[in-house]
């Protein structure tokens, strides 16, 4: 089994096992530091309990900050210099975050020497349990695939050729099927000569997944039966795409499927709990930013000669829930009149309408920030499919199927599209983040967005996307 069902959004085990892992290695650490340097306190009654909780509060932040420094995904491809560096930027935030536990609750407070043991030791652990597993690319997490099909709807699946992208399966081969037109390469098809239950056992298979043309012809549903009842899973080729790439393919999506998949959960409890969600985390999110949003204010008057009748704010109409429109909040970084014309545009490379203040708010997302009181008003979420305009809109559900859909959740200041998909000013564009919020629409959950949250760190850190 290559990934688990949690709240429903698809979590690859071999993260979860990696996370298990590195959480032991953390929490060790704190115990071998404390054991070198004051061992003799560990036959004092209650120590080891005590010591046992600064442990768990050092594991739980170091981990946080690790998955806000996008260590436990995928996509990652920079390099071994590109991990250390994200690693060390974790283990930043970490002390950060310990510092400042550290100084409202002392009484946690660790021993300087044992929290240098400790960062030391399990930053070391990480480094070599990471080589270990990546660099040898073990498959004993991965799921072993057999296609089911040849055809144009199966040759989709070899466009996942990066390595990053095949994270969590095997493609054994795509089988031939009778009447189908084979696609895929010659080299890659099975042309079985023997049942297919055989060829599953033969090879160890763990999952079918169907990626048949016409439904109505040449299904051999008893073989698939066969292969049901020996504990074999079997999937449609769109739910392989969900789970694998987190979006929704739309060129293989059919009404359907999208009225018998699991999701697009609703309800009094998960309004609640979700407007709860936002409002702490808007709140907590302010007392912390409100400096930065003085300086960018102060930062956008003066840059603006300092004239009062200039606006440091910017209002914009966007679309929201139910396709309602309301005024967004934003720090201006364009230049006054941005749009002279009257006709919307969209936001380019290098636009030179964007001001020398603004390409810095933009770059490090400080321009959003008051985007918090439309949190708090209720026009928006903390996490959800970024609000767009109204002209766009009519536009984008003119030309693209299942635009709308993205309107029966609340925008949001960060979102799923924005973690996995580079700014985008095309309609290609939004027909690639559509994808990726109808997987948000479908599978949203507190769960989710508090991964979201915590990724976003590294949208920030490391200014992927800004324009």
């Amino acid at each position: 089994m290559s990934t688990l069902r949690i709240f429903n959004h698809y979590v690859r085990v071999p993260f979860l096992v990696l996370g298990l892992i590195e959480i032991i290695g953390i929490f060790s650490s704190v115990v071998l530091g404390s054991y070198l340097l004051v061992r003799y306190h560990f036959s004092e009654e209650g120590y080891y309990l005590e010591l046992s909780l600064k442990a768990g509060i050092m594991t739980l932040v170091m981990l946080l900050s690790m998955i806000a420094a996008g260590l436990y995904q995928a996509r990652l491809r920079e390099g071994t210099l590109g991990f250390i560096l994200r690693l060390t930027t974790s283990y930043l935030l970490g002390i950060l975050g310990l510092s400042l536990i550290f100084y409202i609750f002392p009484d946690l407070l660790l021993g300087r020497g044992i929290m240098a043991i400790s960062l030391a030791s399990s930053f070391a652990f990480i480094l070599v349990i990471r080589w270990f597993l990546f660099l040898t690319d073990p498959n004993l997490f991965k799921k072993r695939i057999l296609v089911l099909g040849a055809g144009k709807r199966a040759s989709v699946i070899t466009e996942l050729r990066r390595k990053s992208d095949q994270f969590g399966f095997t493609i054994l081969g795509f089988v031939h099927l009778r009447g189908e037109t084979d696609v895929v390469e010659k080299e890659k098809i099975l042309n079985l000569n023997m049942p297919l239950i055989d060829y599953v056992d033969r090879n160890d298979v763990d999952e079918i997944v169907m990626a048949i043309e016409d439904r109505r012809k040449g299904i051999p549903m008893r073989e698939l039966l066969d292969c049901k009842m020996h504990g074999v899973d079997i999937i449609d080729v769109l739910t392989f795409f969900e789970r694998e790439t987190g979006k929704i393919r739309l060129d293989q999506l059919q009404p359907s499927w999208l009225l018998f998949s699991q999701g697009f959960n609703q309800g009094g409890m998960r309004d609640f709990s979700k407007r709860a969600f936002d409002i702490v985390i808007s709140a907590g999110l302010l007392l912390l930013t409100w400096p930065f949003m003085l300086l960018a204010a102060i930062a956008i008057w003066l840059e603006s000669g300092c004239k009062f009748d200039t606006p440091i704010f910017f209002k914009q109409v966007r679309v929201g829930l139910g396709g309602r429109p309301f005024q967004v909040l934003k720090f201006r970084s364009m230049v006054v009149n941005a749009e002279k014309s009257g006709k919307a545009q969209w936001a380019t490379k290098n636009d030179s309408r964007v001001t020398r203040v603004g390409k810095l708010i933009r770059k490090i997302r400080v321009d959003e920030l008051p985007q918090i009181f439309n949190v708090f008003r209720g026009d928006m979420s903390f996490v959800g499919p970024r609000p767009e305009r109204p002209e766009f809109v009519v536009m984008l559900s003119e030309k693209i199927p299942y635009y709308a859909e993205r309107h029966h959740v609340k925008p949001g200041i960060t979102g799923w599209a924005q973690l996995l998909y580079p700014y985008g000013s095309s309609e290609k564009d939004a027909m690639e983040k559509l994808q990726y919020d109808l997987y948000y629409v479908k599978n949203h959950s507190i769960f989710l967005d508090f991964l979201i949250m915590l990724q976003t760190a590294e949208v920030v850190l490391f200014g992927r996307g800004a324009r």
